[in-house]
């Protein structure tokens, strides 16, 4: 892996018995990027996002993430990485202060380290009046801002990001990626996946998967320029229908 990629990825294949999941991928993710890893549902990207945080293993291939064997070392992987899924990131029956507490305990900080973050995300996000509400009780919106936080609690080196934004309206995505953006200023690097074809546009760098294979990775304005189309989803379309 080199200075610069905080994910290196070379033949990374996934097999469950006779079915090919994810089918000998490469690519690498540079530090600070926002990489958008896209598909339709099925396509193998949450099955290839497995592997790399390191709770499933490869069948074939190799990965290393901030500089870790995801194979030999996924330990090290989780407590270097961040992640967030589109559901189950947080606990329904804890308030947004216990959430808070309970995942900074399992991240390994120290009690003043919990309580000056906790501050810190309250004071971020605006939560005054909702930090002792039921995670259970907020709209999908704050609990999808609230749980990018907490992932975010341990200064990870990249944040893996599991359809975030799915079933929000269209404020509250764009609300999502402008805190998407300034974690990436800060030089975190961002990998999400989606089936949005419009939230290609708001990544530095995409890959589009289709049945397990990435058929297309550049930046959003090259494919957009290769496929001789003006939207991502038309890239999609044109893409899909010449595999076809």
């Amino acid at each position: 892996m080199t200075k610069d990629n905080m994910i290196q990825v070379q033949n990374l294949t996934k097999m469950f018995g006779d079915f090919t999941a994810v089918n000998n991928i490469s690519f690498e993710v540079e530090k600070g990027e926002v990489f958008g890893f896209l598909g339709a549902n099925g396509a193998g990207k949450t099955t290839a996002m497995k592997m790399l945080i390191g709770i499933s293993k490869p069948t074939h291939g190799a990965a290393t993430v901030a500089g870790y064997n995801v194979l030999t070392e996924a330990e090290q992987v989780k407590r270097n990485i961040g992640y967030m899924s589109q559901r189950f990131s947080l606990y329904n029956d804890l308030t947004i202060k216990e959430n808070i507490v309970f995942f900074g305990g399992i991240y390994g900080l120290s009690s003043a380290d919990i309580k000056e973050k906790s501050q810190a995300m309250i004071n971020e996000l605006g939560l005054h009046d909702m930090a002792d509400s039921l995670v259970g009780s907020l709209p999908l919106g704050w609990k999808q801002k609230v749980a990018f936080s907490v992932a975010l609690l341990h200064n990870p080196k990249i944040v893996f990001l599991d359809e975030p934004t799915g079933g929000v309206d269209p404020i509250t995505r764009r609300q999502f990626w402008e805190m998407i953006y300034m974690e990436a200023n800060r030089g975190v690097t961002i990998f999400v996946t989606t089936h949005y074809m419009d939230e290609a546009e708001y990544c530095d760098r995409v890959s589009i998967m289709v049945a397990g294979k990435i058929e297309a990775l550049d930046t959003p304005k090259n494919l957009k320029r290769q496929f001789q189309v003006d939207s991502m989803n038309q890239v999609f379309l044109k893409l899909a229908r010449n595999i076809e």
